[in-house]
């Protein structure tokens, strides 16, 4: 079975195959774009195309999406969906966002959901909240399957470094239109007087250099403001390459997460892997990905609800290991690809060619 999964590419996509290649279902490298992006060298998307699509529905019998539509029209959403169909070809949608992290305005993603979830074949999504809500705003049923592991199978069950103290990690990476970073680091920085805590706070370069797109000021004034306290330190740096990625996660006993809004994270799942606690807003379906998830909310003012945050940072070095092994991402890698291969099977009978 020959799939146009887009974007091929992604770290998702590439861990849905079955470990051992034996699910019998093969998918179509990503087409170069013209200008690619640094770090997503699939992105804009080829095969997201009418004219893409009717020149090479011969050499696909499924096309998958996931994500990479953002700058898509909703009437061109539709135009493809209406290429696919006529070409006999079903088309397979993974609601990974409910919310675009990406975008202000939720009512653009939502006019791109009311196109794909409904001309969707076949729809997947990654928790059952997330699958609750499709039913209840599109009256379509999905079929859940969770998020496989994000760090490579060989990096997984390295043991990690044991910390005198406790030490807490919050990116905030290039500013992503759904950071709510500042009140959550203000927090932190006042909770951890008094305790046995290392707070490290990493950002890219781009947020703390005058003239760059993501440049924050108020960013930029609250990390010169900590730096000389010893408890804490500030990281800038460029983006990660993968490998720096897991080292920083792994180093940390308890990733932080300051999202406003969204649906469900592959950097939970990084930190899953890696053995590392997520405290994360309770927005989206983040607490549904895995049990353990721990948890503050957001009151009406944009702010931390007091004390919640106090009180985990209490209780963290108490908790027990939490943490995927090798073995449990490999058999859940079988199974996610068996699933697919039925919902890819399912989704062709029900598409005359």
């Amino acid at each position: 079975m020959r799939v146009a999964s887009a974007p091929h590419g992604h770290v998702y996509i590439q861990h849905l195959a079955d470990p051992a290649n034996s699910d019998g279902v093969s998918r179509l490298p990503d087409p170069t774009p013209e200008r690619s992006v640094p770090g997503a060298p699939w992105w804009p998307l080829v095969m997201l195309d009418v004219d893409w699509i009717n020149d090479h529905a011969q050499d696909f019998d499924v096309f998958h999406l996931h994500f990479g539509f953002d700058a898509v029209a909703p009437a061109e959403l539709e135009r493809i969906a209406a290429a696919l169909h006529a070409n006999g070809k079903p088309l397979v949608y993974t609601v990974h966002d409910l919310r675009n992290p990406h975008q202000t305005d939720p009512s653009i993603q939502d006019a791109a959901l009311d196109v794909l979830i409904p001309a969707a074949d076949q729809l997947i999504t990654l928790t059952r909240g997330a699958a609750e809500e499709i039913q209840r705003r599109w009256d379509r049923q999905s079929t859940v399957v969770p998020h496989p592991h994000v760090v490579p199978l060989d990096v997984l069950d390295r043991p990690r470094e044991q910390h005198e103290n406790l030490t807490v990690g919050m990116h905030l990476k290039s500013m992503r239109t759904n950071m709510n970073p500042l009140p959550v680091l203000r927090a932190l920085l006042d909770e951890i007087h008094g305790r046995r805590i290392n707070l490290l706070v990493d950002v890219h370069t781009d947020v703390v250099t005058p003239g760059m797109t993501h440049y924050s000021q108020e960013v930029s004034e609250l990390l010169a403001s900590v730096q000389d306290r010893a408890e804490v330190r500030v990281h800038v740096h460029d983006f990660y390459t993968n490998d720096e990625l897991w080292d920083y996660i792994a180093g940390l006993d308890l990733s932080v997460l300051a999202y406003r809004f969204g649906t469900h994270s592959g950097w939970l799942e990084a930190c899953y892997d890696l053995g590392t606690r997520v405290l994360a807003p309770s927005v989206g379906y983040y607490h549904q990905q895995h049990p353990g998830v721990l948890s503050f909310d957001w009151d009406d003012q944009g702010q931390p609800v007091a004390g919640q945050i106090a009180a985990v940072l209490d209780e963290v070095d108490t908790l027990g290991p939490w943490r995927a092994t090798g073995e449990e991402r490999i058999e859940q890698r079988r199974d996610i690809a068996a699933t697919h291969a039925e919902i890819y099977r399912a989704a062709l009978v029900g598409r005359p060619s």
